[in-house]
């Protein structure tokens, strides 16, 4: 068994690679990082990949002819020079594509130059999933608040692209699930400046969140491909 963990470095990205080693300890495993080399000594097979060339995408993915698992946690809520809009007038045009960029052309062009070895993979006894992290922010459905623009129109952009692709590959690619995956407020860099606010027990460590998506992956089937869910197992509005 192959599982590619896009983003591998990240908060939540180093949790789901630590819970899938340990979850299947005979597979091989594969990880990305752009801007921080991870440290830590283990099996795991580390290549820096930038998801915003598709020349990067396309020259990693040459290496394999089958993967059963492939997960994007890479994202971006803020950077070193711009917080999430508050309101209209704070939109900058270079960090609104830049979200779009990562958090949503990204998982589209993994799953371009990714769709062969999931084609051809097999072999395993779990289904086949193509797993990105959204956030709830992205529904449109459940958007009570406003705000955050680039965020939130990345994600939405990334869970429509997550339906139209599901629906493509029930029809070429096949045995495969295709999902996106709300996380919760999670303790990382991403969410760093907003905890404040966060209500009691419900700030969840990058762990906790891996462990659940891990054993929600290990259930979903065919019969869930295209859908939204949460950590804890609930189906999200788009």
């Amino acid at each position: 068994m192959n599982i590619v963990v896009f983003g591998g470095s990240g908060g939540i990205g180093s949790a789901i690679v630590k819970q899938v080693t340990r979850v299947f300890p005979d597979a091989a495993v594969f990880a990305t990082w752009n801007r921080t080399r991870p440290t830590a000594e283990s099996s795991v097979r580390w290549s820096q990949v930038d998801l915003c060339s598709e020349n990067s995408i396309q020259e990693f993915s040459s290496q394999f002819n089958q993967v059963h698992w492939v997960i994007n946690a890479a994202g971006m809520l803020h950077d070193d020079t711009q917080m999430p809009e508050k309101s209209l007038q704070q939109i900058e045009p270079e960090f609104f594509m830049h979200n779009v960029q990562l958090n949503a052309l990204s998982t589209l062009l993994i799953a371009k130059h990714f769709r062969g070895a999931l084609k051809d993979a097999n072999g395993s006894e779990v289904t086949k999933q193509f797993a990105t992290i959204s956030a709830k922010v992205g529904s449109i459905e459940d958007n009570r608040l406003g705000g955050w623009y680039s965020y939130r129109c990345s994600k939405a952009a990334l869970n429509m692209a997550i339906k139209n692709l599901s629906i493509e590959w029930s029809r070429t690619v096949p045995d495969i699930c295709v999902t996106a995956l709300h996380p919760g407020t999670t303790d990382t860099g991403l969410s760093a400046p907003f905890q404040r606010n966060v209500p009691e027990g419900k700030l969840f460590s990058a762990d906790k969140v891996a462990d659940c998506f891990v054993k929600l992956m290990v259930k979903m089937t065919t019969s869930d491909t295209g859908k939204f869910f949460s950590y804890d197992g609930e189906e999200l509005p788009w």
